[in-house]
């Protein structure tokens, strides 16, 4: 069954969420800047908040239509709602708070049920502690099989990894992988990764001031992003405005200048004239680093600049290069070694054309 939804509300002035779109079985990514209207959606769907006028069903059972007066209370929207924390019962055990939204069942069959979902979800062995008892991804793998032990028709997740490192995101979605393949149900996911979207989506939809902007696969969204904010959003840290000084039709390519810089880009050719502003978005991972002037490269933009600043962020080094423009770049400590960089050290960045996205600006923008 797929979810279609056509809703509008009003959260105050100047925002209103207006959002049309269809999920069909299987896990919607839905990402979007924070106040972008992306969890009052996900309230609106579970019956949570009331939409000012529209239309949301999951195949032919409708939960709300505010031209019929239909607005299903939400126990009895079937719909499984998995938040940011786990939001479990700390008095009660794993196993009773996962059984908590099938205690209609007999004694048996309820017993059957979360042993089967604690067993796919990995914590069959710990259903006796409490929440306190366990660790965070514990906690959240049971909040994944509370939601889904009630045999929803739909599940709702909002940033449900955002709390937890990187080892345990990994091994939850890999858990998540294995819910979606078994169960064939709409999943809608909220997230600000596109690390979680490339791993877990199968669609993609982008929300900018309530609306949505963007939706496709992960690859058609995020490495081809047609607008900035759903470049920034997809790991494109450098948006440049820019105008077209030079179109090179047979190269199939135009020079730019960053706006108020002297910093030129060779870029992909699309339709714009000579004098014309665009966006260029490029990913800090594809820009490289010397600390001499390269030569004999195929690469067309070798910009020289001043290494500013130079940070560790996890296992990436974080540097901000001024070359006219400020530039974002992520290197390894071991780069940084060899090349013994120093903030102050003059360095030459290195960009293939074909790394510069040209975007368009973003409703919020």
């Amino acid at each position: 069954m797929t979810l279609a939804i056509s809703v509008t509300k009003r959260l105050g002035p100047g925002f209103t969420l207006d959002v049309a779109l269809s999920a069909p079985p299987g896990i919607t990514m839905l990402f979007g800047a924070s106040g972008s209207g992306k969890t009052t959606l996900l309230r609106c769907i579970a019956g949570l908040s009331r939409p000012d006028q529209g239309r949301i069903a999951i195949g032919d059972r409708v939960l709300f239509d505010s031209s019929t007066g239909v607005d299903v209370a939400v126990p009895d929207r079937h719909v499984g709602y998995v938040f940011q924390q786990a939001a479990l019962f700390p008095h009660m055990s794993l196993r009773e708070n996962i059984g908590y939204g099938v205690n209609r069942l007999s004694a048996g069959e309820r017993q059957t049920r979360v042993s089967a979902i604690a067993e796919s979800f990995r914590i069959a062995s710990i259903l006796d502690r409490q929440p306190a008892q366990v660790s965070g991804g514990e906690r959240q793998r049971a909040a994944l099989a509370r939601a889904l032990v009630t045999e929803p028709s739909l599940l709702l997740l909002d940033e449900p990894l955002s709390a937890l490192d990187h080892a345990i995101q990994s091994r939850i979605m890999d858990d998540l992988r294995r819910a979606n393949e078994a169960r064939r149900i709409p999943m809608i996911y909220v997230t600000h990764s596109h690390r979680e979207v490339y791993t877990l989506g199968e669609r993609a939809v982008v929300i900018d001031n309530g609306r949505v902007i963007a939706s496709g696969t992960p690859h058609e969204v995020l490495d081809r992003p047609d607008q900035s904010v759903v470049a920034n959003l997809a790991g494109f840290e450098n948006v440049f405005s820019a105008a077209v000084i030079e179109r090179r039709e047979r190269a199939g390519t135009m020079e730019c200048r960053i706006e108020g810089t002297a910093a030129e880009l060779e870029i992909p050719l699309n339709g714009s004239a000579v004098g014309a502003p665009i966006r260029i978005a490029i990913r800090a991972g594809d820009i490289l680093v010397g600390s001499e002037e390269p030569r004999g490269l195929s690469a067309r933009n070798v910009l020289r600049g001043r290494l500013v600043e130079l940070t560790a962020h996890g296992p990436t080094m974080v540097a901000v290069v001024d070359a006219g423009a400020r530039f974002i770049v992520h290197l390894t400590p071991t780069g940084v070694e060899a090349l013994n960089l120093e903030p102050g050290d003059h360095v030459w960045l290195i960009v293939k054309t074909y790394s510069c996205r040209i975007v368009a600006r973003s409703l919020s923008e």
